[in-house]
């Protein structure tokens, strides 16, 4: 056994999984919805009324391992606990890159992005390591034999992590890694700058030689250049496959189009306009907080007589589901409709509300920290 492997193994993986469950708890709606990702690859979708309290369970638990794993308490089972983890998402990282299933882990949430294949190769890394951590696990040595005072730091990490991931879930995360966070352009941030390279694509055909019956592949280019089009015994059969060979210029944000229920497009109107607007999302209508609504339909009346703000609700649900919702909770903002995948990125809440002007997010609260009507007269209109 070598001590200073053992050493590095404990400081490494330990830091690493205390780092990424910190990471996920700051987002934990986001890390939600990654889950619910995986669990429609695996046909678990009964388990997604359930994800955001699982998604809490296991940032706790990343977090708790890698403390207990740094103080060497109860060193064994942590070790065991740590191996088990790590073959699952081992499992899960392998199937997401092989499958093309999920594009992207969420290991490091927003933060630290990672390809699918990344994320596999950081987990058999980590593998290696804790393979190695649990082949020597009975020489894991804790700082502290004291009983007590090991339950007591657990008992610590345990609240400190709890008390961490439900104030970001309450108050939306603290450091916001997306592209709609404060002070944001977000015309900016859907810009494509001229010249800007774009995807390049390579075409390959099949081709049958009609007199030999001979087959064979080739790409577009080469089609062109050997002029193979003009020897009439070849032919191309079935239909051509188009494969992204080099990524172009992506923009921060590139799936963002709002428009109304007959599908015109307000995305332009809506996100420059020069003065203050407040953009309320509630991406899922049938998971949305009501009596928060009432408390924005208070606040639209007031903006909208006191200030002349535009207040503009934003749903991915159908436009006979949101009639039904407006109806029901007499709705005073105007309604339009975007793909719940930019909504969820807008604010980590449902509902949330951004505060822009002239396309700047201002700010953004989650329906739980909404600023009464009187500081937000003080802090914005006012001045």
């Amino acid at each position: 056994m070598n001590k200073a492997l053992l050493n590095f193994s404990r400081v490494f993986v330990g830091v690493l999984f205390i780092f990424s469950g910190l990471i996920k708890a700051n987002d934990t709606l986001g890390f939600g919805y990654k889950l619910e990702e995986y669990f429609d690859v695996f046909h678990l979708s009964f388990l997604n009324p359930y994800v955001t309290g699982l998604a809490m369970f296991l940032c706790i638990l990343e977090i708790a391992l890698g403390a207990l794993l740094l103080f060497g308490f109860w060193g064994k089972k942590v070790a065991t606990g740590l191996l088990g983890i790590i073959i699952f998402f081992t499992f899960l990282t392998f199937v997401s890159a092989a499958f093309k299933v999920v594009t992207s882990c969420g290991c490091f949430g927003d933060a630290i992005p990672l390809t699918p294949w990344q994320s596999f190769s950081k987990d058999l890394v980590l593998l290696l390591l804790i393979v190695y951590l649990f082949i020597y696990r009975s020489y894991i040595r804790p700082v502290t034999k004291n009983a007590t005072v090991q339950k007591v730091v657990l008992a610590i990490v345990i609240f400190a992590s709890l008390a961490f991931t439900l104030y970001t879930y309450t108050y939306l995360p603290l450091i916001d890694f997306l592209p709609y966070k404060v002070g944001a352009s977000l015309p900016e941030a859907m810009a494509i700058p001229e010249g800007a390279p774009a995807d390049e694509f390579l075409i390959m055909y099949k081709m049958k030689n009609k007199t030999t019956g001979e087959t064979k592949e080739m790409s577009d280019k080469d089609y062109l250049k050997t002029e193979i089009w003009k020897d009439k015994n070849w032919e191309i059969t079935g239909d051509p496959v188009q494969t992204l060979i080099k990524k172009g210029f992506e923009p921060k944000i590139k799936d963002l189009k709002i428009s109304d229920a007959t599908g015109t497009d307000y995305t332009k109107e809506l996100i420059e306009n020069p003065y203050y607007n407040l953009i309320i999302v509630a991406y899922n209508l049938g998971h949305t907080n009501e009596q928060a609504i009432g408390k924005l339909n208070a606040m639209t009346l007031d903006l909208t007589e006191q200030y002349n703000i535009r207040t503009v609700f934003l749903t991915s649900n159908s436009a006979q589901d949101a009639e039904a919702f407006s109806k029901r909770n007499k709705l005073l903002s105007e309604i339009f409709y975007a793909d719940g995948v930019p909504l969820k990125s807008m604010v980590r809440a449902n509902p949330g509300v951004l505060l822009l002007k002239n396309g700047v997010v201002i700010n953004k609260w989650s329906y739980q920290s909404l600023p009464s009507l009187d500081e937000l007269k003080e802090v914005y209109f006012n001045k």
